[in-house]
């Protein structure tokens, strides 16, 4: 059955959605000897996949990976940066970078820390970060000044971005250190450096961002100890079908 080539691939595991499309931008990847065009339909059954040359088969799909990152500060959230920074697959051992299209879900900017899932289930990936879905991210906010209850109470309620209103969020103050002060935030969507903007944006900006958890994945957990900066750890299979269950639900 012909199903588009970008599909295809993240079903594969050879990459997400996103990164197929760029790699067919760049001309990287060849159907039935030809270069392949944004938007192909192919039939896996009859054509003959390539990328850079290599011909691929879905019996070489790769096993499914999982993985929790506690991503450092300095380190960004892709796969390849073009001014030759660190990224969070340099983290990882060669057996897991090389061959497993492995990629990260989502993001976190480079001067944040915390949380953040990788894994080479492309269909995983597109139903993560589709734009209506709504799985909570918490975080742990380091912000300048005292933002008083009312500001809180504004932020908790939404503010206006570039014309747009953010989504209700949970907003809490943890304590007060001399001139500083730790909320915990939670959101139920991830727009472009969000936290940074709302608090730059109310007066009290920000220090200091770490993710702590992604929906009920945390870097810590009674049984397990914290998730040292720069380590990861498999999944669980009852987090696996947490992130599984996101993305069948009648609302996505």
């Amino acid at each position: 059955m012909e199903e588009r080539l970008q599909k295809i691939l993240a079903q594969w595991g050879i990459a997400s959605r996103r990164e197929a499309e760029e790699m067919i931008r760049h001309s990287r990847v060849q159907i039935n000897g030809k270069l392949a065009h944004l938007g192909q339909k192919v039939d896996p059954q009859k054509d003959a996949i390539a990328i850079d040359g290599k011909t691929l088969s879905e019996k070489q799909r790769p096993a499914l990976i999982y993985l929790l990152l506690h991503k450092p500060a300095g380190v960004v959230s892709t796969c390849y940066d073009p001014h030759r920074r660190k990224t969070v697959l340099d983290l990882l051992p060669k057996e897991l970078r090389e061959g497993s299209g492995i990629h990260p879900v989502g993001r976190l900017d480079a001067d944040s820390t915390g949380a953040l899932i990788l894994t080479n289930d492309g269909n995983l990936t597109f139903g993560l970060t589709h734009p209506r879905h709504s799985i909570s991210k918490t975080y742990r906010v380091l912000v300048k000044g005292h933002p008083p209850e009312v500001v809180l109470q504004m932020w908790r309620e939404g503010v206006v971005l570039e014309g747009r209103k953010t989504r209700a969020a949970e907003v809490h103050l943890i304590e007060h250190r001399a001139e500083q002060s730790f909320l915990e935030i939670v959101l139920q969507e991830g727009r472009n450096r969000q936290i940074r903007r709302i608090a730059q944006q109310l007066g009290y900006p920000v220090i200091k961002l770490h993710r702590t958890a992604i929906g009920p994945i945390q870097l810590q957990t009674p049984k397990e100890p914290l998730l040292s900066e720069g380590k990861y750890r498999s999944l669980t299979d009852r987090e696996i079908r947490f992130l599984q269950d996101q993305i069948t639900q009648p609302n996505y």
